[in-house]
């Protein structure tokens, strides 16, 4: 025992007390107890789990699956009933519920009547037009994050972030999402990231029940939300809780990974069609280049004929220039019979009256020439 106390009990010893007390006493034997269903679920044994709540307290309740079967109509989230029953202590978790063994069913729930209500008049108001809805920006330079501190959410949605496309800057904006104060802190919350210039929003928890996601709800902060600037992304909630903010952001994610999937596009997605592209890239130029080989070569064929045909153009026409200048050459005269006579000093003579008797003449001839005296002198031959 120890020091200075007269008696020590456990845990399980005190909750075993606190069992005994409940459901023995008469006044928690059986009761009759008036609320609005949430979270209803069937389990895999046919036993059935639901909130029931007012405007100020909620409790957990049971059905078993034998009490479930009578019941004449379906438990629906948003009933108001009155459920019968007596209260059941969980020993080893210190809890309690109310386990219940009939059920009378009054109507809707004021909690969702006033929901729909509300639902209505922001429709009518063109809050949750789907033309009013607009595209994601896949390549952000900046993406801010409301949600709890230090919760799972926020860490889920950054970690993800960062891994998916690490080359946007993330803000964080911490707040409260459930409890009466949370629409007022979000607002807040919100009103600080506009200062941002941020691409894309993204607002989100960790799911919970239809109290916890109530915050969500709130008229004041839907309104403050349509206002923004950037498109938003709501994370609230798994994909069977639908609250306002899920109709009224661009873009709705039933978890936290699927928030940061719509915000951003996958690095190596990214990374595998540019090596596609890089791939296609030189496919398309070493295509190119072999074309230019080819026109290359077409060219050079061309060439090189065009420059072939101008050779032998111009060597026929210096071959008939020749045949030309052949016909001209003195030489060419003399091979067909003909001679040159010069004098002594060397001028061809073209006139008789050019030499006189005595004087050397030379003779030219196609193949030698000949060197003689002038004996006599005659015209004409005579």
């Amino acid at each position: 025992m120890s020091k200075g106390y007269d008696k020590v009990i456990t845990v399980s010893e005190l909750n075993g007390a606190i069992k005994a007390i409940l459901e023995t006493t008469g006044a928690f034997s059986y009761l009759h107890v008036k609320g609005e269903v949430s979270n209803f679920k069937v389990a895999s044994t046919g036993m059935a789990f639901f909130t029931l709540s007012d405007d100020e307290s909620s409790i957990n309740c049971v059905i078993f699956a034998e009490y479930l079967k009578r019941l004449s109509f379906k438990i629906e989230n948003g009933d108001c009933i009155i459920a019968n029953g007596s209260i059941g202590v969980f020993k080893n978790r210190g809890t309690y519920s109310l386990r219940v063994y009939q059920v009378e069913k009054e109507g809707q729930g004021d909690a969702l009547v006033r929901l729909e209500e509300l639902k209505r008049k922001l429709y009518s108001e063109g809050f949750f037009k789907e033309e009013n809805k607009r595209p994601i920006n896949r390549y952000p330079n900046k993406i801010g994050v409301i949600s709890a501190p230090n919760s799972a959410a926020v860490k889920d949605i950054v970690i993800n972030l960062k891994r998916r496309y690490p080359l946007c800057d993330i803000y964080v904006f911490p707040t409260l999402v459930q409890g009466s104060e949370a629409p007022k802190e979000i607002i807040k919350a919100f009103k600080k990231s506009e200062n941002y210039n941020l691409d894309t929003l993204i607002i989100g928890r960790g799911g919970g029940s239809s109290e916890d996601l109530s915050a969500f709800n709130d008229e004041s902060l839907i309104r403050e939300l349509a206002r923004s600037s950037c498109p938003i992304i709501s994370a609230v909630g798994h994909e069977i809780d639908t609250t306002l903010i899920d109709l009224l952001t661009d873009k709705r994610a039933s978890t936290p990974t699927g928030a940061a999937e719509l915000a951003t596009v996958d690095i190596e997605d990214i990374l595998a069609k540019l090596s596609d592209y890089s791939l296609l890239a030189q496919e398309i130029l070493v295509k190119r280049i072999n074309n230019w080989k080819s026109d290359l070569e077409g060219l050079k064929d061309g060439l090189w004929n065009s420059i072939n045909n101008k050779i032998n153009s111009f060597k026929e026409k210096l071959s008939i220039k020749k045949e030309h200048l052949d016909s001209l050459n003195p030489l060419s005269i003399l091979s067909r019979g003909y001679s040159v006579t010069y004098d002594n000093n060397g001028n061809i003579l073209k006139n008789i009256n050019d030499i006189k008797e005595g004087e050397l003449i030379q003779t030219k001839l196609a193949n030698g020439s000949i060197v003689s005296t002038v004996k006599e002198v005659s015209e004409n031959g005579k």
